[in-house]
């Protein structure tokens, strides 16, 4: 058999094992070293407000989410579940597909986690978020050791702070966050993982004074904790509510935590 036709052997096998997989709501079957693990935690700006194109609703072969109801499928927009009626295209898939491109030989697991209005406070065991009646940190935990049973956890993402910009809750968010790293560290089993932050966009920033002081956290964050980078929204534009990235800007958002990612996974760091 010609090269042409093993190739194209190869990608009817490998269609096939992808079909399989998906009608069990179990990955392909890998070793689970291959099978590259990512939390998206925070709240709406990381579970996505956008709206979705037709691209967004395309797979990719290689890049997988853990549904609502912990089954895997081939990741499309919206990833998060957090509130149905308005969530819409975060930085989590555009992050999964550049992950993806970087090494042809793994699969990436999206663990969609993040609760759109949730504050930091509602990110430790028992914090609940009444609003959207969740417990954020316990039932990011419970999702991501469940993922773990198929896959090994390569980094932590994490956008939140607008929930926080006021006075008395910016002043304390830098100790919160720091605490927060370590807990998802030792929760995870995972000391070294490493995390990305982002800051909060540059309109929300404009009209909210306090997020100014969470944004100056979220970059100090790297000078605090070991393998922590933050990753700048400077530039990126809202949907029209001054809260919100557009899609176009999600994307690229998760497009500079992909970049953030690879260079702290580099063996120089």
């Amino acid at each position: 058999m010609d090269a042409p036709a093993l190739n194209a052997l190869a990608g009817l096998l490998l269609l096939n094992c992808l079909f399989s997989a998906e009608a069990s709501g179990q990955l392909p079957a890998m070793s689970r070293r291959k099978v590259h693990l990512y939390l998206l935690a925070g709240q709406s700006n990381m579970a996505g407000r956008g709206a979705a194109a037709d691209a967004d609703r395309q797979p990719h072969p290689r890049v997988w989410v853990l549904d609502r109801d912990g089954r895997w499928a081939p990741a499309t927009e919206p990833l998060h579940f957090d509130k149905p009626e308005v969530v819409g295209v975060g930085p989590g898939l555009a992050f999964g597909r550049r992950m993806a491109e970087e090494d042809s030989s793994v699969l990436i697991g999206l663990i969609p986690a993040a609760v759109g209005g949730s504050g930091i406070d509602s990110w430790q065991p028992g914090g609940y978020h009444g609003p959207t009646k969740r417990h954020p940190y316990d039932d990011a935990v419970r999702r991501t050791k469940a993922a773990q049973k198929a896959g090994t956890l390569r980094g932590v993402l994490w956008h939140q702070g607008e929930s926080d910009s006021q006075p008395e809750l910016a002043a304390t968010y830098a100790d919160k966050l720091r605490r927060l790293v370590r807990r998802f560290r030792r929760e995870l089993g995972v000391r070294r993982v490493p995390v990305v932050v982002g800051t909060l966009g540059d309109f929300y920033v404009a009209r909210t004074p306090s997020a100014a002081t969470v944004n100056e956290a979220l970059r100090n964050a790297a000078n605090r904790e070991r393998r922590v980078a933050c990753v700048e929204a400077t530039g990126l534009t809202d949907t029209g509510d001054q809260t919100h990235f557009d899609a176009p800007s999600a994307r690229e958002l998760g497009r500079r935590y992909a970049n953030a990612m690879r260079q702290l996974r580099s063996p120089t760091r």
